[in-house]
């Protein structure tokens, strides 16, 4: 396997030095060169052709949004934001991702992070999978969903959603396209960290007839909103007294994840008397594949889709859920919200 080619931008000489030293101590990954600015990035992308850009937020000349935009419009590739923990960064990064970026990084003490050998393995880690993205999935044909027959044994219906890299992308496509008056809650596990989950809600719902908003403990669960599980809390659902409400913990502590798309669909599965609807999305890992068989264990009649291998960023996370061999049709990101719809309003006829 040929070493992933890297382009680091970043205004900071420490940071470059710092970033370029932890790409560079992995074997799987050399460094091409960096960049002090977007501007002077952007040449040398045309000049050095990486394989993936990491590219910061705050810069002088040419900021990294703007670097992104033009990127994405003259030469796709894929490029891992770096940004600091505030609010505001956190809404410029959720815009990133759905301006073409495949992932971000989160410096641990601000723009310049003494620390930032602390995160290694994470940035390590993401520029080895967005060397894997798949950046062509808008301009694939829409695909045929598998027949199914969606038969509703009971009055209510949830639908459950889990996604990691990529996903915001794809959340924006797929609850974009639902209509106002949807007739069901749902719940969405979203790979990222706290605070920025927060900002990923208030821009989806924005774009979106549909309320959104990123889940608190204790409440009570309605229909046509659609909860985002906040970063650094599992999201669970129970019944009680007739009605669903979201509990928000951090047990199991041990989960690679949290939220926990897993944790999210095994609440899920111990609801009775409510039809079921759950949905991988695009990422890396197996998070979600325990969580749909044990619902189709406990509900044979729950329906579960998977995002395709053609319109997924990265074909992990569905993948490992269409091995389980219990999912219920793989669909194409553009069919998603349609097929939603027909599940969901779709009674059973007895």
């Amino acid at each position: 396997m040929e070493p992933v080619r890297v382009l680091v931008i970043e205004d900071s000489a420490f940071m470059r030095k710092m970033i370029v030293e932890i790409l560079e101590s992995d074997p799987r990954i050399t460094v091409l060169g960096t960049a002090r600015n977007g501007k002077e990035g952007f040449k040398k992308i045309t000049q050095l052709s990486p394989d993936v850009v990491t590219l910061d937020v705050e810069m002088p000349i040419m900021d990294g949004m703007t670097t992104l935009e033009k990127i994405m419009q003259t030469n796709p590739l894929p490029v891992v934001m770096l940004a600091s923990r505030t609010a505001k960064e956190s809404s410029i990064m959720i815009q990133a991702i759905s301006k073409g970026a495949v992932d971000f990084i989160t410096k641990p003490s601000g723009s310049i992070s003494l620390d930032i050998h602390e995160i290694r393995e994470e940035i390590v880690e993401k520029v080895i999978i967005a060397s894997k993205a798949n950046l062509a999935t808008h301009n694939l044909p829409k695909s045929i969903p598998t027949p199914h027959m969606d038969r509703k044994k009971y009055e209510d219906t949830i639908v459950a959603i889990g996604a990691s890299t990529g996903g915001p992308r794809a959340l924006q496509k797929i609850l974009a396209g639902l209509p106002s008056n949807f007739p069901a809650p749902i719940l969405i596990v979203q790979h990222m960290p706290a605070n920025f989950t927060k900002s990923l809600a208030e821009r989806l719902n924005s774009l979106s007839a549909i309320s959104i908003k990123e889940a608190t403990d204790g409440e009570k669960i309605n229909q046509g909103v659609a909860y985002i599980a906040p970063g650094g809390f599992h999201m669970k659902v129970k019944h009680t007294n007739g009605s669903l409400f979201i509990q928000l913990t951090k047990v199991p502590e041990n989960s690679i994840y949290r939220p926990s798309i897993d944790v999210l669909l095994d609440s899920v599965a111990c609801l009775s008397h409510v039809n079921k609807l759950a949905i991988i999305l695009t990422g890396m890992g197996r998070d979600g594949a325990k969580g749909i068989k044990n619902i189709k264990d406990k509900d044979s009649e729950a329906i579960i889709l998977a995002e395709s291998k053609e319109s997924s960023i990265v074909y992990g996370m569905p993948k490992a859920a269409r091995n389980t061999g219990y999912v219920s049709e793989i669909v194409h990101l553009h069919e998603i919200s349609d097929r939603i719809i027909s599940i969901v309003n779709r009674t059973r006829k007895v």
